[in-house]
């Protein structure tokens, strides 16, 4: 019990004393899920947005196909991106195996169809009544888009903020195609899954700490964004 305390105590150290490998750990794990996170952004919300307007054969089937994929095995996204990369692979010359590049892509497998579903599901949970009156005003269909996507706003954001949250706990694929190779794709969850075999406790508590803040940050700032949107539903 006492070894635990003190691996606490050391832990919380590390933190109030912003430990550089600490801090380095932190910024490459933000820096990776970002842009993986902007990355799927870019890609499904325009994706989200046509499957919305637009109405066209094999459209329940591709919803249906994102809605799975929601539930994508970390590991099974990791061995084919490592597959993809590796130097047998087709994409094996551009040398990106074992690379933050290789882990940003792997991520951003894994949020786009989260940023897809759930901003659709946002999209077409809007008010009809909106799309009428904004036709009956004479707005173009450009500007109906944008109105309807105004208003879905929240649920977008909550479809961001859910991405961001998933990929940043992700271990299993960045695992495979990162390496996990110090000062260069080591990232709080692959640290802490070394440091604890290790029986470094204190530097894997540290990033603990600092994961489950960040979590709590993004449930927190999730729960606004549907409340918000709740609100907007019920008035």
């Amino acid at each position: 019990m006492m070894s635990i305390m003190e691996s606490f105590f050391r832990a919380l150290f590390l933190i109030l004393h912003l430990d550089k490998e600490l801090l380095r750990i932190i910024a490459l794990s933000i820096k990776v899920s970002g842009t993986a996170l902007a990355a799927a952004a870019l890609f499904g919300l325009p994706l989200s947005a046509f499957l919305g307007f637009r109405k066209f054969p094999l459209r329940g089937l591709m919803i249906s196909i994102l809605n799975t994929f929601m539930g994508l095995p970390p590991v099974v996204v990791g061995l084919f991106v490592y597959l993809l990369l590796s130097r047998s692979g087709p994409l094996g010359f551009l040398g990106l195996l074992y690379t933050p590049s290789a882990m940003i892509i792997a991520q951003t497998i894994l949020a786009f169809p989260i940023v897809t579903s759930l901003g659709h599901s946002a999209i077409v949970s809007v008010d009809p009544i909106i799309r009428q009156a904004s036709l009956t005003l004479g707005a173009t269909p450009f500007q109906v888009s944008l109105t309807i996507i105004k208003e879905a706003r929240y649920g977008i954001m909550s479809a961001f903020i859910a991405a961001f949250g998933r990929v940043m706990a992700e271990v299993g694929a960045i695992m495979i195609v990162g390496g996990n190779i110090a000062g260069y794709t080591r990232v709080m969850t692959t640290t802490i899954a070394l440091e604890t075999d290790k029986g470094n406790f204190e530097l894997a508590l540290a990033l603990g700490i600092i994961l489950l803040a960040i979590s709590l940050i993004i449930n927190s700032v999730l729960h606004i964004f549907q409340k918000k949107d709740l609100t907007r539903a019920g008035r």
